[in-house]
């Protein structure tokens, strides 16, 4: 099931403001994290919940904000044993600064929808970004299908992909893999 939350709405809807589209302070990212997290609540009744949050009708982000949100919600979500996916569209400049510095200080990464595509960002190793390559330019793997790689054994490869699927930054179905974003 794939979900669409258009952060702009959540801001206005939680804070009974019209034309209000900047994400500051941390009672506002608090705020707006809890609506998020009751959306999926709902979502999370299959049990896997792939979930679009959209930056396209957000001016700002503050740094509180992005810890209160993105932070948070990533850290929360992967740590309650639900398999919640998370791509995140529409950022720009203006909001990278403050995501950037949350996820460096956490240690997180994300997926982001850009124009030309989807990209991994954050705290990764460069066997994980090697992985992520190599899946997003095969679409999907299955482990027994692997490839021999020069530089990494499978079993690395193999751990790789399982560390991005446990940060859920790509999805798991038996066997195989497959990029989180590929299915929004």
């Amino acid at each position: 099931m794939t979900n669409h939350i258009d952060l702009g709405t959540v801001l206005r809807q939680t804070i009974s403001a019209s034309l209000y589209s900047n994400l500051v302070t941390r009672p506002t990212g608090a705020a707006v994290r809890t609506q998020i997290e009751a959306l999926l609540e709902d979502a999370l009744t299959t049990g896997r919940a792939l979930t679009v949050i959209d930056f396209s009708h957000v001016s700002m982000i503050d740094f509180s904000c992005a810890d209160e949100i993105i932070a948070k919600l990533l850290m929360s979500h992967g740590a309650k044993g639900h398999e919640s996916y998370f791509v995140f569209r529409g950022m720009t400049e203006d909001h990278w600064d403050a995501i950037e510095t949350v996820l460096e200080r956490h240690g997180l990464a994300l997926v982001v929808e850009r124009d030309d595509g989807l990209e991994l960002v954050g705290v990764l190793s460069g066997t994980e970004r090697r992985a992520w390559d190599m899946l997003k330019e095969r679409g999907r793997v299955a482990l027994a299908d692997l490839p021999p790689n020069a530089d990494e054994s499978v079993d690395v490869v193999r751990e790789a992909l399982e560390g991005l699927w446990r940060r859920r930054l790509i999805m798991r179905a038996n066997d195989m893999y497959v990029p989180v974003g590929e299915l929004a």
